[in-house]
């Protein structure tokens, strides 16, 4: 299976930008790296990381966007530190250093699908072993909590003797967020807006444009994670669309992260 076609549309975004801010005046160059920035968050291996790292039980916006910010952060942070010096050599990324990048945000993105599917199936056997919980429809074994008073279960019921919580630390922290967006700002379309920052037809417009770009692409992640935590909110509601919504979105999760490392 082959994810190309993921990347076609982006690029050619990002291809109209570039043609549009080559020779611009300072203004229109701004606008376009406020473009950019806002549409960066869109790029394949971008949605698959926070995607991945989020996992697919839903988040309530505010904490989704949270975590898509510090994913932004982290990439904006790259982006500068890097930035800074290569427009200023007139440079680019070594070619090593990129495709390594990239080798990892593939393996990252298939580790943390798995992890995701791991958790939904742990949750998913805590479900069917509670007759609580089976009977809301709901993953208390998760939370490890009462059930709310009030709704037609006696609030002192917990989940059933034996039934383990799914185990392990949380997945959804936000140094994992801020270091797997430092990650991303290596890889290949963070490099690639680089350059056609350094296009850009002076230093000074180029570091502003730069600083334009920053925030915003943490503005767009931050609103593309808050997205797909509503989504899996939304499907989670009907035990069966979430259940076939998570195998679905961890599945392409592992092929696309494969593909990604073998098209380095």
């Amino acid at each position: 299976m082959r994810f190309d076609w993921m990347f076609s549309p982006v690029e050619w975004l990002d291809g109209r930008l570039e043609a549009w801010a080559t020779g611009a005046p300072l203004a229109v160059a701004l606008i376009a790296a406020l473009l950019l920035g806002l549409r960066h968050a869109s790029d394949p291996d971008h949605l698959m990381a926070i995607a991945t790292l989020q996992g697919t039980g839903g988040a309530p916006a505010r904490g989704a966007a949270r975590l898509g910010a510090w994913w932004g952060v982290g990439h904006a942070t790259t982006m500068v530190a890097i930035g800074v010096p290569l427009i200023a050599l007139d440079g680019r990324l070594p070619a090593p250093v990129q495709a390594w990048a990239e080798r990892l945000v593939g393996v990252l993105i298939v580790a943390l699908a798995l992890r995701a599917a791991a958790r939904w199936w742990r949750g998913r056997a805590a479900r069917a072993d509670d007759p609580v919980i089976a009977a809301r429809g709901a993953d208390f074994a998760d939370a490890g909590t009462r059930a709310p008073a009030g709704e037609g279960i006696a609030a002192d019921r917990r989940p059933a003797a034996g039934v383990a919580p799914p185990a392990g630390p949380p997945s959804r922290t936000p140094l994992a967020a801020f270091a797997i967006g430092v990650l991303h700002g290596l890889a290949g379309t963070g490099a690639i807006v680089l350059l056609v920052l350094a296009a850009l037809p002076s230093t000074a417009t180029a570091y502003l444009a730069l600083l334009v770009f920053a925030p915003m692409s943490v503005v767009s992640m931050a609103a593309c994670s808050a997205a797909w935590g509503w989504l899996g909110g939304r499907v989670s509601r009907s035990r069966l669309v979430g259940d076939v919504f998570a195998v679905a979105a961890s599945s392409f999760a592992v092929a696309f992260g494969v593909w990604y490392v073998a098209a380095v």
